[in-house]
């Protein structure tokens, strides 16, 4: 059984848990907040963030290369095409979604959870408006232009689907919106992936989590 290291509410730990979840791999979560992290945590993960993993004596850090790991140890269901270039896209999509995630994510849960929350400060609504100004539309501008079917690459899901929408949750989780008349594409999309099981699975597991933050469910 795998031990991930994190919490689900997470962007990056939701992608390997929903991961997990779609290829069958049992596996436990070890609950750990990178601005409190337990001793020797650098050890697990040398940047200091979540998540981490172990499985056995082997241990790993960082997302993308966790479901890897999942990949190669179990084939399918494939979130990786054999299709050089289609793999390409999928792994252009997840470094994507990292961009949106620094560009948007992170500063909107920092600014509504994490400052006044958790480290006790407070918001700066001006932070929040300059981004749904300018980096969100930019980000979901893109994305909408480059959705054409459910998935973003190929017919099935891949981690390029888990990676984009893991972000679109947690924008959501704050009480944003995707605007449906300005990014018709995006919002059905996200709704489809957000609608399949494993997605499903996991945010039942993290539901508890989200109601002791406060977040809004009410898109699920």
């Amino acid at each position: 059984m795998l031990t991930i290291h994190g919490v689900p509410i997470s962007v990056h730990v939701r992608k390997t848990l929903i991961t997990a979840r779609l290829k069958g791999i049992a596996y436990k979560v070890e609950p750990v907040i990178p601005f409190n992290p337990p001793p020797g945590w650098t050890t697990l993960s040398p940047s200091g963030l979540i998540p981490a993993m172990q499985d056995g004596g082997f241990t790993l850090a960082e997302s993308t290369a966790i479901c890897f790991y999942m990949e190669r140890k179990k084939a399918l269901p494939a979130i990786f095409p054999t299709d050089t270039g289609e793999c390409s896209r999928v792994l252009f999509f997840d470094g994507y979604a990292g961009h949106v995630f620094r560009s948007v994510v992170h500063g909107l849960f920092f600014q509504k959870v994490i400052s006044p929350a958790m480290l006790k400060g407070t918001t700066d609504q001006t932070v929040i408006d300059n981004i749904l100004a300018t980096a969100q539309p930019q980000a979901f501008q893109f994305l909408e232009s480059k959705i054409s079917g459910q998935f973003l690459v190929g017919d099935t899901l891949t981690l390029a689907d888990i990676a984009i929408v893991s972000n679109l949750v947690n924008y959501q989780y704050l009480g944003f919106g995707i605007d449906k008349l300005r990014y018709p594409e995006l919002a059905k999309y996200a709704r489809g992936i957000v609608g399949l099981e494993p997605f499903q699975l996991a945010l039942s597991d993290e539901k508890p989590f989200a109601e002791q933050m406060g977040l809004d469910r009410n898109f699920l």
